[in-house]
């Protein structure tokens, strides 16, 4: 695993994304407000990333939790962040138009 990874996540998921999706997964689109509203996954809630220290309340209790935003890099800022206050059930799904293709 490259240091890149490490520090932010991507790259290939030892997981079924779409299996966790399909079981009722917490999707969270890391965009901003303006990116979230010119499009986003059906069932996903908005939390920017620099809004999540703020909103840890919202990711308790969720059995999975997917992150997702236009590159994969502020999913993987928000799955560290994450990470970083106890939360172990967090994926880095990527793109917002990857995460999308496994929503039914």
């Amino acid at each position: 695993m490259s240091l890149f990874q490490k520090l932010f996540g991507g790259g290939t998921p030892a997981v079924d994304l779409k299996a966790i999706i399909d079981e009722g997964a917490f999707l969270v689109d890391v965009r901003t407000p303006g990116e979230f509203n010119s499009g986003h996954v059906k069932g996903s809630v908005n939390i920017p990333v620099d809004s999540i220290p703020n909103q840890l309340n919202k990711f308790k209790n969720k059995k999975n939790i997917v992150v997702f935003c236009r590159s994969g890099m502020r999913s993987g800022q928000a799955k560290n962040i994450l990470q970083q206050n106890g939360f172990t059930n967090v994926i880095n799904g990527g793109t917002w138009d990857k995460v999308q293709s496994y929503v039914s």
